[in-house]
C-alpha cells in the first residue's frame, strides 16, 4: 500500500509505532521497522544523549530499515538536554523524528538542516495547523480515545480526522483507537495517510515490557481505562488499577484544592516498576481504550501482516461488494 506517509518515511506499510515511555527501546523499534512499519525509539526514556546514541546504534544493529526517535517536550524544573538529544539523533543518522508535547519549534532548524522528517503529535486541529506552520512534514492526530495525553477538547477520531482533512495541507496519520485493518481503512476513508499505534504494539512478543503488562491489556475491555489529572489540566488516559482508583478518590475529595504533590505517589517514577517489574498496581500507566480490541500477543510481523491483509480484504471485497450492489 502506497500513501504519502509510506513515501515520506520510506516504509512499506502506512503504520507507525508511537513513542511510549519504557516501551520504545531498540527491540521494539527494530521489530516494527523490520515488519514494514516505522518503529520509534523513545528519547526521554533513555534520558541522556549518550544513552540515546547507544540505543540508536543498537537499533541499527537490529534493522537496516528506517526508524525514528520520539522527542517529547515537557515542562520541567530540570529539563532534559534537548540540544544534546537532537545532536545524538542527527549524528546517529536517524531520518525521522516524532515530536510531542509542547511546540517543537526550537529544534526544527537543526532537524530540517539535517534532512530529518518531523511528524508532530497533536490532539486538535488548531495544534495541527500550528505544526504545519512551523514546518513539520506531517502530524499524528490523536483522538480522545488514545492512551496517554488526549488533550482537553475530548474530540473523538470520527470527528477529529475529517476535520484535520478539511484543514491540513500536509499528510497526517490517525492515532488513538487504532488496532487492526478496520482501523486503517477507516483512517484512510477519513483522510489520513496511515495510522499510529501505541497500546496495540505493547501487546506484542517483541515489546520489551513485563508479561504482566501484555496480559493486562489483553484482559482489559474498552471500559477499563480512566482519565486522571483532569483537574490539573494535564489529562492522561490510563489503565485502571488500585493506585488509579486511589488517585481518582483524591481528586474527588480535594476538588479545586488538588495539587500535583497530592498524587505524586501514584504518578511519579512508577513506569520502571510497572513495565520492567510487572507490578500492575504500582501506579498510573498509559493505555488506550483500544485495549477492548486487543485479544492476543502476536509478533510485530504477524500483527502488521494481519492488519494489511485485513485492510486489503475490506477494500477489495467488502467495500467493492457494497458498490456492486
Amino acid at each position: 500500500m502506497k500513501t504519502a506517509i509510506t513515501e515520506m518515511f520510506g516504509i512499506q506499510h502506512p503504520i507507525i509505532q508511537g513513542g511510549m515511555h519504557f516501551v520504545g527501546f531498540a527491540e521494539m523499534a527494530a521489530a516494527v521497522s523490520n515488519a514494514g512499519g516505522l518503529g520509534i525509539i523513545t528519547g526521554l526514556t533513555l534520558g541522556t544523549p549518550e544513552k540515546l546514541a547507544n540505543e540508536i546504534a543498537r537499533c541499527k544493529d537490529m534493522t537496516d530499515k528506517p526508524f525514528g526517535v520520539n522527542l517529547t517536550f515537557l515542562p520541567s524544573l530540570t529539563p532534559p538536554d534537548y540540544p544534546g538529544l537532537v545532536k545524538a539523533i542527527i549524528d546517529g543518522g536517524v531520518k525521522a523524528v516524532e515530536t510531542a508535547g509542547r511546540n517543537p519549534v526550537q529544534v526544527m532548524p537543526a532537524l530540517k538542516d539535517a534532512g530529518i522528517k518531523v511528524i508532530h503529535k497533536c490532539t486538535s486541529v488548531r495544534h495541527s495547523l500550528k505544526a504545519q506552520e512551523i514546518g513539520c512534514d506531517a502530524v499524528s492526530v490523536d483522538g480522545f480515545e488514545c492512551g496517554g495525553h488526549p488533550g482537553e477538547d475530548d474530540i473523538p477520531n470520527f470527528i477529529l480526522l475529517p476535520r484535520a482533512a478539511d484543514e491540513l495541507e500536509i499528510p497526517f496519520v490517525s492515532s488513538g483507537g487504532m488496532a487492526d485493518g478496520r482501523s486503517l481503512v477507516a483512517s484512510l476513508a477519513m483522510g489520513a495517510a496511515g495510522m499510529n499505534m501505541g497500546t496495540r504494539f505493547i501487546a506484542t512478543k517483541e515489546a520489551p515490557v513485563h508479561e504482566n503488562v501484555k496480559k493486562a491489556i489483553v484482559a482489559a475491555s474498552e471500559l477499563d481505562t480512566r482519565l486522571v489529572m483532569r483537574p490539573l489540566r494535564n489529562t492522561e488516559r490510563v489503565m485502571t488499577n488500585e493506585a488509579v482508583e486511589r488517585l481518582l478518590e483524591k481528586e474527588k475529595r480535594l476538588g479545586d484544592a488538588l495539587k500535583f504533590e497530592d498524587i505524586i505517589e501514584e504518578v511519579a517514577g512508577v513506569y520502571p516498576k510497572i513495565m520492567t517489574q510487572g507490578d500492575m498496581d504500582a501506579g498510573a500507566w498509559s493505555c488506550g481504550m483500544v485495549a477492548g480490541l486487543i485479544h492476543d500477543i502476536p509478533t510485530c510481523q504477524e500483527l502488521i501482516d494481519r492488519i494489511m491483509a485485513e485492510a486489503e480484504d475490506i477494500i477489495r471485497s467488502r467495500l467493492a461488494g457494497v458498490l456492486a450492489n
